[in-house]
């Protein structure tokens, strides 16, 4: 089954929120008129790639999920992207080209930690390169790897594209322990 350039940019949008959404906010992000982003949601949930989770709210199923080429997780698997030592795979964050700054992310936690500290020049330089999906596809979290690859056509930059990435990070590791059976706490 194919889906509608439209149809496919809203379930992408879906997926990047990853937790309720008004499709009034959807429309707003994606700059489309609200009838017809409405219309598209109600389409994708009649075709099982989206649910309504409360009164007016919508969130991506595993279909939709899956229909993205996103696949599940296992416990290991999650555990290993939150907390494992991937040294052999280390991300490495620069100011630009042959201007390393010596802050490494091994992990999923350490990558969260060091995006906030990172000089935000760096995360537009890596964001324009697409060097954030290929470490997340290359540590095996083809999830935060398509969320970021579509991140990327919002066309961010400075502080809000690193707002942005922190916060599909962050809920990203809380889902994925809950994957790992650890014991998640938010603020």
């Amino acid at each position: 089954m194919s889906l509608s350039p439209n149809k496919l940019e809203i379930l992408e949008a879906l997926l990047l929120h990853d937790k309720p959404v008004k499709p009034m906010q959807v429309s707003k992000e994606m700059g489309k008129e609200f009838p017809s982003v409405m219309m598209h949601i109600l389409g994708l949930t009649k075709m099982g790639y989206a649910t309504p989770a409360e009164k007016g709210y919508y969130l991506i199923t595993k279909e939709g999920k899956k229909f993205l080429g996103i696949p599940e997780v296992s416990r290991d698997v999650a555990r290993t992207l939150l907390v494992g030592k991937l040294h052999d795979k280390a991300f490495h964050f620069y100011l630009d080209i042959g201007k390393p700054l010596d802050i490494k992310a091994y992990n999923l936690q350490t990558f969260n930690s060091q995006l906030k500290r990172v000089q935000v020049e760096s995360v537009d330089f890596h964001m324009k390169r697409g060097d954030f999906e290929a470490w997340f596809e290359g540590i095996g979290d083809i999830e935060l790897a398509k969320k970021t690859t579509f991140l990327k056509r919002l066309t961010l930059d400075g502080e809000n594209l690193r707002r942005k990435l922190q916060i599909i990070a962050v809920n990203r590791c809380i889902a994925l322990a809950k994957i790992a059976g650890y014991t998640v706490v938010t603020k």
